[in-house]
């Protein structure tokens, strides 16, 4: 169990009152939960997988690889039925599900797990070299994890990104959305999407449906912890069409065939719980959950993540 507050004096009123009802130990200050460490300082808190990603990267058998700068190949596309079938699945699967696990921390390579997480039922050698090429990006980075700075701003704000029919088996496009609150990443998503999109528009269209439905969700959850948001959540998109469909009060003849439900963002939007400020394709945060980029992109787009390589900088203490 994790306690956690502001008020030290009902942190210990309640560790009493759970003491003398349960057989209980005190741990002291919160350093490792579920294979998650936690580093803190007064400049705020370090959340990595360091020694889960070491025994991951043991498993696959990959202690003397070389590291690799980005996560995936660029423009390498996995197919369902290319190469031969891997005999035994087992290593791969197992390979997979620690990788989801360790998105907790880890939200670069989220779009590569989500990418072989689509071949666990016959995957083949192809998809294990795309996983071992995870892992090896891993290797360079296994200390690398979400910063939370102390004092920051409770202001959420929002991206969302597609890559049209990236998918080469169903042409369905990728989701991409994230979520901060100031300048901390809360919530993250790479999925792909359960509709084939007739166009960019369409799909980018879907993305800020999805990534919409989470801002009023996460709102919702900061008015619990009363910390209401005054003001309409940002939700940055860098597809001009699509914002004109929210924006626009005229029901489009181009987007009858989209779900019903998709066009919900449009009540948000109306009501003032969203607002949709374009953004550049540079500046697009999302695009790191849609598809594989360069390295120099990439290490542009992990340093707007808040996501640290050194622990070691931050003390021991609560």
């Amino acid at each position: 169990m994790v306690i956690t507050g502001s008020d030290d004096v009902s942190i210990q009123h309640l560790k009493r009152q759970l003491q003398a009802s349960f057989q209980m130990k005190d741990l002291g200050c919160l350093h490792y939960f579920l294979g998650l460490e936690v580093h803190s300082n007064s400049k705020g808190v370090l959340l990595h997988q360091h020694k889960y990603t070491e025994d991951l990267i043991s498993l696959a058998g990959l202690q003397m690889a070389n590291p690799v700068d980005t996560p995936l190949e660029v423009n390498v596309k996995y197919h369902r039925d290319e190469g031969d079938i891997l005999p035994n699945p087992l290593l791969y699967r197992q390979l997979v599900g620690s990788l989801n696990y360790l998105t907790i921390t880890r939200p670069d390579i989220s779009f590569a797990v989500q990418q072989v997480s689509q071949f666990m039922h016959t995957p083949r050698h192809l998809h294990l070299a795309g996983v071992r090429r995870t892992i090896h990006y891993l290797k360079g980075t296994s200390h690398r994890g979400l910063f939370f700075p102390a004092g920051s701003s409770l202001q959420l704000l929002g991206y969302s990104d597609a890559d049209w029919a990236g998918c080469p088996d169903t042409r369905r496009s990728v989701t991409g959305w994230c979520m901060f609150l100031g300048p901390t990443l809360i919530s993250w998503k790479s999925k792909k999407q359960s509709r084939v999109s007739k166009s960019s528009t369409e799909s980018e269209y879907r993305a800020m449906s999805l990534a919409c439905s989470e801002i009023i969700w996460l709102r919702g959850l900061l008015a619990d912890l009363d910390f209401p948001q005054p003001n309409a959540t940002p939700l940055l998109a860098d597809n001009t069409s699509a914002i004109q469909i929210v924006a626009n009060p005229v029901f489009h003849e181009r987007t009858k065939h989209i779900e019903v439900d998709c066009h919900s963002i449009r009540e948000a939007y109306d009501d003032h719980i969203i607002s949709l400020p374009h953004v550049t394709s540079t500046l697009q945060l999302a695009n790191i959950f849609t598809k594989a980029v360069p390295r120099p992109r990439h290490q542009f787009l992990i340093s707007k993540l808040m996501l640290l390589d050194q622990p070691h900088q931050f003390e021991g203490g609560c």
